[in-house]
């Protein structure tokens, strides 16, 4: 196994500064070019693949953050996944140096031994090509934007929502509706999201033949407004007994829309959303919706790094974590 000697004859510093870099000594205080030639030769030689016990691992990892900015209610839930990162991070002892802009993770990468990604606004296929070439250690959280390249966490989403239709037909609802986005690659092509193929699917498992499906444009709240015009337009007063909304975001335009023509939630129809996010407990209704746990999320994608930080040859993992219902108003 690599050693500090070894690191620090190659780096020129004492072994005493090397030590207490590769353990994030936080009263340890040095220049930027110092610990950037430390990290990198450690990098060279193989410092961090050779450790046995991944709990003693304390590796560089860069934490990459992109977000639209142009929803609020969307943005937040990537803004409290990034905040769950740093904090599960700290308890861990793990140092995460936070990025915005692939290009400077790029020109930098040397210095890191994996990163954490969040959000993939704006991003290419060949944008993470370039990245997976300096930096091949790397999970995303709650999306999976290149399975052959990065690892992934996420909730499962799909379960989720054929629970969501248990629920409702245990309830003896038998007419269901959802309301939800697509979902688009980084080439920005459309296609059907996870979420409304389960719905569908599922439903005709469950031998459920009234179904309505609304589902199209991009998760924000004027999304979901328009598509709740759509469904009185078409539906008028007869809807289904129930709607499985896709998200929180869409659900806040529902619900916005419904109010203004005279919709009673639950009474003429409920709703069960997804994602739990602190809005919710004050529309009205307050919203019946699956929590996703984002300290959980945050917790598992960090051990999924660290293992493939020590174990760089294992094929990419992409694992879902269960979602639980937090009973509210629009549902019950």
């Amino acid at each position: 196994m690599t050693t500090i000697k070894e690191i620090a004859a190659k780096s020129g510093f004492s072994p005493a500064t090397v030590s207490r870099l590769l353990n994030n000594d936080p009263h340890l205080s040095v220049t930027p070019e110092t610990k950037s030639k430390i990290l990198k030769v450690a990098n060279e030689l193989g410092y961090f693949k050779k450790i046995n016990n991944v709990s003693d691992l304390k590796p560089e990892i860069a934490l990459l953050y992109r977000v639209n900015g142009n929803e609020q209610l969307q943005d937040e839930y990537f803004s409290f996944l990034r905040d769950a990162v740093n904090k599960v991070g700290k308890e861990k002892g793990i140092k995460l140096t936070f990025f915005t802009e692939l290009n400077e993770l790029i020109q930098q990468a040397s210095i890191f031994q994996g990163f954490i990604g969040v959000g993939t606004a704006e991003l290419t296929y060949k944008e993470l090509e370039k990245l997976h070439v300096v930096l091949p250690n790397g999970v995303f959280i709650d999306i999976n934007p290149a399975p052959e390249l990065f690892d992934s966490v996420q909730p499962n989403l799909e379960l989720t929502v054929q629970d969501a239709i248990k629920k409702l037909i245990a309830h003896g609802y038998d007419n269901l509706g959802y309301i939800g986005a697509e979902s688009f690659t980084l080439d920005h092509k459309s296609q059907r999201d996870i979420r409304e193929i389960t719905f569908t699917e599922y439903c005709k498992t469950r031998g459920i033949k009234n179904i309505e499906v609304f589902a199209k444009g991009i998760v924000s709240v004027k999304n979901g407004y328009n598509l709740a015009k759509e469904v009185v337009n078409k539906l008028g007063k007869k809807l289904p007994d129930a709607f499985i909304i896709a998200s929180d975001t869409l659900s806040v335009g529902v619900l916005q829309y419904f109010n203004e023509v005279g919709i009673r939630v639950p009474k003429d129809t409920a709703i069960i959303s997804i994602n739990n996010s602190d809005v919710v407990k004050y529309v009205s209704p307050p919203l019946t919706s699956y929590n996703i746990d984002q300290i959980a999320l945050s917790k598992l994608a960090i051990s999924v790094l660290l293992m493939r930080i020590t174990n760089s040859e294992l094929p990419q993992v992409h694992l879902t974590m269960n979602t639980n219902l937090v009973i509210r108003k629009s549902f019950n």
